[in-house]
């Protein structure tokens, strides 16, 4: 039985925002992530309250592996499932991100966006593990974080933003030489309590090739509450989110499903020792 979102609220990003190169957005970056392997920033303040499936915060961890978490900062670089653990964590592309030695840095910072206050996170023209002068085919992605206290206190926007993934996992996760293979990116969210209806991934995530620009689950070809290809908006009302399980939909306007807690599991968590 569907159940239907009657107001979402839903930012319309499209016409007044500048974009990087199609969905990402400019700005949100004062703060820069010095160049790492696994690194993460101490608390940064998100600079208003998230209910996050009924845990509110104030504060989060920048992890340079592509996501954000809250209880603490994780170090893990090759990505686990979403759907079972226990991190709290909203990840738009969980994989291993070097930074040392080519591509640019992991930036963050509060402002705003379309008059409400955001948070974000820009991951953009990133390199993987392990990071080479040589490498051209870098990643570049986002995460925003916008106020929606007008409508309810804690309310917010989660929104991935995509405009090149050229690669999907590092050579210590099982890749080859390109960053491709081996024990591939995540993308979704969870406030790891494993209850029903408060973890989701986006499909492809964990399979070889499907979150690439030519794959069968492309980011940057597919949307969800948007009008722009690459750009993915969940909205958390009253500490829930209300997300289509479908393959990375398109739904019609104001109207989306509420989440299955039976999802299915993709890919098996693989942990290698990482040489520096």
């Amino acid at each position: 039985m569907l159940k239907k979102l009657l107001s979402t609220g839903i930012l319309a990003l499209s016409l007044s925002a500048p974009a990087f190169a199609g969905a990402i957005i400019t700005g949100f970056n004062d703060n820069t992530l010095p160049g790492n392997d696994d690194g993460s920033t101490g608390l940064v303040s998100i600079g208003f309250n998230v209910n996050f499936f009924g845990l509110v915060f104030s504060d989060l961890y920048v992890n340079n592996n592509g996501n954000v978490t809250f209880d603490s900062p994780i170090s893990a670089y090759t990505p686990f499932d979403l759907t079972s653990t226990g991190q709290q964590i909203i990840a738009p592309f969980f994989a291993d991100v070097d930074t040392r030695n080519a591509g640019e840095l992991v930036t963050y910072g509060q402002g705003q966006l379309n008059g409400f206050n955001a948070f974000a996170v820009n991951w953009l023209d990133v390199d993987y593990y392990f990071s080479d002068s040589t490498h051209t085919n870098f990643n570049s992605f986002q995460l925003i974080l916008v106020d929606r206290s007008d409508i309810a206190a804690g309310d917010f926007d989660i929104i991935f933003n995509y405009d090149n993934i050229m690669w999907e996992a590092g050579t210590a996760s099982d890749s080859d030489e390109n960053g491709l293979g081996g024990s591939s990116a995540r993308a979704g969210f969870s406030n790891g309590t494993n209850n029903p209806g408060t973890f989701y991934e986006l499909a492809g995530s964990a399979v070889n090739g499907a979150f690439l620009n030519s794959g069968i689950n492309s980011l940057i070809n597919n949307r969800y509450n948007s009008d722009i290809d690459g750009r993915y908006v969940f909205t958390a009302r009253n500490g829930n989110i209300v997300v289509d399980p479908t393959p990375n939909p398109v739904p019609e306007s104001g109207s989306v499903i509420l989440l299955a807690s039976g999802l299915m599991l993709l890919g098996g968590r693989k942990l290698l020792k990482k040489s520096v």
